[in-house]
């Protein structure tokens, strides 16, 4: 699998319809997936459990770990240049 955990803003990656995709930042997961007790299951189960494995090696051995990450700023607010708000 290749997946560098908070390398890049563009790796992704897919398992049944569980999607796991790569910010500098954080690592978003979203969907479901079902393992299954068969060998499908299984293979399923070691794929996130290699993906798992990778982002906890970067978290623990990765360079100047923040307590926590800043909150982006807000947006602001800016006049409508095209005529009226």
């Amino acid at each position: 699998m290749n997946f560098a955990p908070f390398k890049n803003e563009s790796d992704a990656v897919t398992l049944g319809d569980l999607k796991i995709e790569n910010r500098e930042d954080q690592i978003a997961i979203y969907g479901r997936l079902a393992l299954t007790r068969d060998r499908a299951g299984l293979e399923a189960a070691k794929a996130l459990k290699e993906l798992f494995a990778k982002i906890v090696n970067e978290l623990e051995n990765g360079p100047d770990l923040p307590i926590k990450v800043a909150a982006a700023e807000p947006p602001k607010k800016v006049k409508n240049p095209f005529g009226q708000a």
